[in-house]
Order: structure tokens, then sequence, then C-alpha cells
């Protein structure tokens, strides 16, 4: 069994585009698990589905997890407990990294989280596995967390101070974001749409409702499919 464990800012990026049937086609091709964490499912449709401007995107969210498209880690054997308890070390780590303005930056909650500590139980236990996350900081710190200090002191004007190794928290976990995804929809002749600017649409599309990815990669991928 393969698996790809969502964090709730890549469902979102979905569901803000209006292609969550699409991602249910993709799950069928993929031939394993879509997974969420409670925390995940808290943040992605508990919550949305209370506040009036969001209710419809999570009623439509709960509509995937309802016909088991989105499923729990106990689908793969793997105890709520367990995770929780991995994620608070996680988080605790995570937010004792970097610091700025005589406190502890905040970089990580319990979502995203999660995901990790799920990540890492399935790679111990053999389980192939990725990470879909559109979050900048996030990625970052699992992709290149040595450039994370200088777009802290970017973002919040201030001198950043690395306080211990942020390559021993969080490593090893494979990461993708909604654009590489809504690009194998795409390869694979699940996106209906046809014509010469239909990828370029869904890859700005999820640019601009929440994925991070610079005109660079955007065209990195574009170029993948005139190969």
């Amino acid at each position: 069994m393969k698996a790809i464990i969502f964090d709730a800012s890549t469902l979102i990026s979905f569901a803000m585009n209006g292609l969550l049937e699409e991602l249910k086609e993709l799950k069928k091709m993929f031939g394993g698990k879509f997974i969420i964490t409670k925390e995940v499912k808290k943040e992605a449709i508990d919550r949305p589905i209370t506040i009036k401007r969001f209710e419809l995107q999570a009623m439509q969210l709960k509509t995937l997890f309802t016909d088991k498209v989105l499923e729990l880690p106990k689908s793969l054997d793997v105890d709520d407990e367990l995770i929780t308890e991995n994620a608070k070390e996680l988080v605790t780590s995570a937010n004792e990294i970097f610091y700025g303005k005589n406190k502890n930056i905040e970089i990580i909650h319990m979502g995203e989280a999660e995901c990790v500590a799920l990540s890492k139980i399935l790679t111990e236990r053999k389980v192939p596995n990725l990470l879909a996350i559109d979050e900048r900081t996030m990625r970052m710190l699992c992709e290149k967390p040595e450039n994370l200090r200088e777009l802290l002191e970017r973002k919040l004007h201030t001198k950043i101070t690395v306080r211990k190794s942020p390559k021993r928290i969080l490593s090893g976990c494979g990461v993708i974001r909604s654009t590489e995804l809504i690009y194998m929809a795409y390869k694979k002749g699940i996106i209906k749409l046809k014509g010469n600017m239909v990828l370029d649409a869904l890859l700005y599309a999820m640019k601009y409702k929440g994925c991070s990815i610079s005109e660079k990669e955007i065209q990195e991928i574009k170029n993948l499919d005139k190969k």
C-alpha cells in the first residue's frame, strides 16, 4: 500500500478551484490511500463547515471523506494517539529552531505536525508516502530548511537566530504540491478542458488560491509538458 498525506492547504487549493472531482479521479489512478489526520479534518472540514463563508467548500470536502476518497490514518492501522504524541514533540522542537524579536518563532502547528508525524511513522513501516503541502514555510522546513531563516527575516523584518538544526527535526519527508498533482491529472487526461492554455490556467489557478509556487517553477512544469 502507498499513501499521500494531505495537509489542509492542498485540499483547500483543490476545493477553491472547483477541482475536487479531478482529485477523486486522481485517487482512482493513484491506487493507494489519500489520508488526512484528525487535525487536518478539523481544519479543512469540521471548523469551516460552521462558517458561512467556507460552508460550501467544507461540505464538498466532507463528501469526499464520506465517500472514502479521503481517509483517516486508522485505515492504515496507525493509531491517532501515536500521531498526536509524535506531532506534539515536532511542534515543540520545530518552534524552538528560530528566535527573533525576543521570542521563539512559531513556524508549525498541529495539523502540519500530524502530517509529518504520520509520514515518519509510515516510512518506518516501509509504507511509501508523500506529503501534499502547499504552504511555503512548511515545505521549506521539509525540503530546504537552510533557506528558511532568510525567508523569515524578510517576512518579519528582523534578525533571526537559528538555535538548533532544522535538519535533525524534519528530514526525509517527500513533498508534493497541488500544482504537481494537477499536472499529473492533466497528463493522465483527467482534465476535461482542452486547449493550449489549459495547463497554464490550472497552474496559475493553484498559485493564486494558495499554492506556494514561483513563476520559474510554473515554467519548469510547463516545459515538462513539451518533452
